[in-house]
């Protein structure tokens, strides 16, 4: 696969692209957007030769297809991650946000608190508030290697009561943090102590640097499995996020019927196109693709990270996965509204805004590196040339 190879995004209805005008104000044609997390690369083409199965078949109605897709899940996370999840506890959804939705309406009530560890994807919170849920965010920590880390004790005295849920990101969002055993198993034990859920969205647990390994909720925890809740999808790994499609593993019967008071009265059922792709995925041939996405992506990390650490106050995060940067300006001594204008104005860049990540993003900002390698060298050269009288 040649990752290298330029494709047109521009004017197709991508978010990423088109999205810069309506969603954050930018009109510069130039600007380089690194803020969605959607890639810019070619599907892999057993995804392609899926879509033309299901085109050349022409069966576009009902469809018997989904117990395959869950049985390529279950193969899936049995040889990539090394746990075997049962059929039975799978449930399809919409993708992950309209999973996310349903566990905190049958999981919570309104006005229940929802621990996140912030800075984290946006959407949590936004979901949260948009359920009338209450978020209660506990904000991560710099360990001694530059990664974020947890600070449970703290939020430990924070404790309410009025808590229902803990939803985390595994690998985190942003900068690819993955959770250790031990984290894991601190984590479960703090749920179990407080009678929490623990939601595990795992959409980025594919993505994985060399020499690193994705720790799954439930293979890691597996005494907890009856409060623990997998999500899913092949929609960030093989950028089908437009299909709208993902699994919900719950492995609890309690916890599942709780789920399921929603979820089988909605009539939710997946679209034929998404289980198709999904399926195909989540394959040999995709799980080769994939390794070779991971190589090329650690160096297009490579790449940022030595480039944008050239600038003095500058700082990125050490990624343990995913293909989005975390990078500090604190240290430049600026304040937000000109790290903003010298990165949007002067280098017509478009990053996720760490702000909007919550608590520990007022001087950061979140970089999309799931491009050609030529973006992300472009990129280097804008920054180091917007930040020069820095160095």
């Amino acid at each position: 696969m040649n990752f290298d190879a330029p494709t047109r995004r521009r004017g197709s209805g991508s978010t990423k692209w088109d999205g810069m005008a309506p969603y954050l104000g930018i009109e510069d044609p130039d600007a380089l957007p690194m803020w969605v997390a959607q890639m810019d690369f070619d599907p892999a083409p057993v995804l392609t030769q899926a879509m033309r199965d299901v085109t050349e078949t022409g069966q576009y109605g009902y469809f018997t297809t989904l117990p395959q897709m869950f049985e390529s899940v279950r193969w899936w996370c049995e040889t990539r991650y090394g746990w075997t999840p049962q059929v039975d506890h799978m449930r399809a959804t919409h993708g992950l946000g309209n999973a996310i939705g349903l566990c905190l309406q049958t999981l919570s009530a309104p006005g229940d608190e929802v621990i996140t560890f912030t800075p984290v994807y946006h959407e949590f919170a936004n979901k949260i508030r948009r359920n009338g849920r209450v978020v209660k965010e506990s904000p991560l920590t710099i360990g001694a290697d530059g990664r974020f880390a947890l600070d449970l004790e703290t939020l430990e005295g924070q404790m309410t009561g009025r808590e229902k849920i803990m939803l985390i990101s595994a690998p985190h969002n942003p900068a690819g943090r993955i959770w250790s055993v031990a984290e894991m198993t601190a984590m479960g034990d703090f749920c179990a102590r407080h009678d929490l859920v623990l939601i595990s969205d795992e959409i980025h647990a594919d993505v994985i640097m060399p020499g690193r390994s994705h720790v799954a909720a439930m293979a890691a925890i597996p005494q907890h499995a009856d409060r623990l809740v997998v999500m899913l999808a092949a929609s960030k790994t093989f950028d089908i996020a437009g299909l709208r499609t993902s699994t919900v593993i719950i492995p609890g019967e309690a916890t599942r019927e709780r789920f399921d008071s929603l979820h089988r009265p909605l009539d939710i059922q997946p679209n034929l196109a998404g289980v198709a792709l999904t399926t195909a995925a989540y394959s040999p041939e995709g799980a080769a693709w994939v390794d070779q996405l991971c190589g090329y992506l650690a160096g297009n990390a490579k790449v940022l990270t030595e480039g944008l650490s050239a600038i003095p106050g500058v700082r990125v995060m050490p990624m343990d996965a995913t293909f989005l940067a975390w990078v500090d300006f604190s240290a430049t001594g600026m304040e937000r509204d000109e790290i903003d204008r010298r990165i949007k104005s002067e280098a017509r860049i478009v990053p996720t805004p760490g702000p909007s990540l919550g608590t520990g993003g007022e001087f950061c900002d979140r970089f999309n590196i799931g491009t050609q390698r030529a973006h992300v060298e472009d990129a280097v050269r804008r920054m180091q040339a917007a930040f020069a009288d820095l160095q």
